[in-house]
């Protein structure tokens, strides 16, 4: 596991990578509320994960976040590289969240649950998935690696890796290899494309 500074950097590193708006580290550091989200959200985890009182520290830093950033990430949520929400206002992301590497969400997402049992009740986002802006995955669904969730697409069920899934209730379909390039505008998948969809 990196140490918490290298994935700092990383993540800087990442946000130059997603975002073409991007001029550099130290102006990033200071005005990125995805990173600012992400960071501390990564020391949450970590003292939510020792357990005991130190939960309630974790979700008191949580909130602190929330206040700060406008996003919500519950300290439970597992996260993983190089993960970048670009804007962030709005987003939210339940407990039993679990995240890939090089997922990369946009404003007023949300990864949140469908029942009030104390079960994994959230979603599982595979590495490399981007999720486009007001998208609702809701449930313990699984998106497969490398799919792409189209703006205020609502999915709530599985979608195998390679996936582009767009509308209310989403459609899934595959993702050709002329959709795969990086920060595709989710517009793309839905006009010009060919299939009516």
């Amino acid at each position: 596991m990196p140490t918490l500074l290298a994935l700092l950097k990383e993540d800087l590193a990442n946000a130059r990578a997603h975002d073409p708006a991007a001029r550099g580290d130290v102006e990033n550091a200071l005005v990125y509320s995805g990173l600012h989200a992400i960071w501390m959200h990564r020391l949450a985890h970590r003292i939510w994960c020792r357990g005991g009182a130190g939960r309630g520290v974790a979700r008191v830093l949580a909130q602190v976040a929330r206040f700060l950033t406008g996003i919500e990430i519950h300290p439970g949520a597992t996260i993983g590289r190089r993960f970048f929400i670009d804007h962030g206002m709005g987003v939210v992301i339940g407990e039993t969240t679990e995240i890939g590497d090089d997922v990369m969400l946009y404003h007023g997402v949300t990864l949140g649950g469908r029942s009030l049992e104390k079960v994994k009740r959230h979603p599982t986002i595979g590495d490399g998935v981007t999720v486009g802006a007001g998208a609702k995955v809701l449930g313990p669904v699984t998106i497969g690696a490398r799919s792409a969730i189209g703006a205020n697409a609502v999915v709530t069920r599985d979608a195998p890796a390679d996936s582009i899934l767009t509308g209310v209730p989403a459609t899934i379909r595959p993702r050709r290899a002329d959709q795969r390039r990086p920060l595709v505008d989710p517009g793309c998948y839905i006009v010009g494309d060919g299939d009516g969809i």
